[in-house]
């Protein structure tokens, strides 16, 4: 396993931002997601060995964050959601200094500079002056400097926050580059669901500061091929009744129907419709993308949240 923690917790005074948890996050790509104050920032830190648990261990790359977290940082890197450049360098000047931070050489930070600046697709753009960089430029350079030490395990945190479409697509190419091409492993921190539907092959959900859950995207997703969501036009009540009268699992949620798959399959749910007079408008399995597994296991733990930013 990548990351692996074990009974952790964190809190802030008297306010719970994590756990207790146990995690087994494995090499590869790894969607991180959660609504606001979902512990997903407190994560982030324990990973990087910025903040110690109040109990248990996490390991990464099988090094403990709180005993050696500078070996962790070293192995590590990390594109943070916030401004982290500074405005008056040059974009190579910045990502060869982060590389000397790193623990590179001088002329091999700057030898790495100029490579990975490349991959993200500067030119004579790295010689010019951050304060002088759009969005989209700015959020590359945090990129780069996030891999200038080749680190195999990248965090990243928002890394499409505030691009227009075309930089969203092309910052999502890099990723894909990115582990495609340097085998790289990617821990994404983000509230775009499609985001990581497109890149990540692994999920992790917290709500509260515990897991939802935690699995590969495909065998999570699978969960709902026992279940179907339908919506009708007419009286929802009495179709509800309808199926619960034949013994079929089912609850109204706004204005679909959930119901465990009927025996009889989607013909026996046409059967209900027509004893009820009902006209189905919509019928289909219960989870067919990560938004759908994210909001129904949200649903589920109570939280009406959307998925958004970091909290605590």
């Amino acid at each position: 396993m990548l990351i692996q923690a074990r009974g952790i917790s964190k809190s802030y005074g008297p306010v719970a931002a994590l756990g207790p948890l146990d995690l087994d996050i494995p090499a590869g790509s790894v969607g991180l997601v959660g609504p606001n104050g979902a512990g997903k920032t407190t994560m982030l830190r324990l990973i990087l060995g910025l903040v110690r648990p109040d109990a248990g261990s996490v390991r990464v790359l099988g090094v403990d964050t709180s005993t050696h977290p500078l070996q962790v940082r070293a192995q590590v890197g990390y594109m943070p959601e916030h401004e982290c450049l500074i405005p008056g360098m040059t974009g190579v000047g910045f990502v060869s200094y982060m590389g000397r931070l790193s623990g590179l050489s001088a002329s091999t930070a700057l030898s790495r500079a100029h490579d990975v600046l490349q991959f993200v697709g500067f030119r004579e753009e790295r010689y010019r002056r951050i304060s002088e960089y759009s969005m989209g430029m700015r959020q590359r350079v945090k990129l780069a400097q996030a891999i200038v030490h080749d680190p195999p395990l990248c965090l990243l945190d928002e890394p499409t926050a505030g691009l227009d479409p075309q930089g969203r697509e092309e910052m999502l190419g890099l990723l894909r580059e990115l582990t495609k091409r340097t085998g790289k492993s990617l821990l994404l921190s983000t509230h775009i669901l499609s985001d990581v539907e497109g890149i990540c092959d692994h999920l992790l959900v917290l709500d509260g500061g515990r897991t939802l859950a935690q699995g590969p995207i495909k065998d999570l997703l699978s969960l709902g091929d026992s279940s179907l969501v339908v919506r009708v036009k007419g009286d929802p009540s009495r179709f509800l009744a309808a199926l619960v009268s034949r013994g079929i699992r089912a609850e109204r949620t706004g204005p679909e129907i959930r119901l465990a798959r009927p025996p009889g399959g989607e013909r026996e749910v046409f059967e209900i419709a027509r004893e009820t007079k009902s006209q189905v408008r919509h019928l289909g399995r219960s989870l067919q993308s990560v938004e759908d597994l994210f909001l129904e296991l949200v649903r589920k733990n109570g939280n009406s949240a959307g998925p958004g930013g970091p909290g605590p």
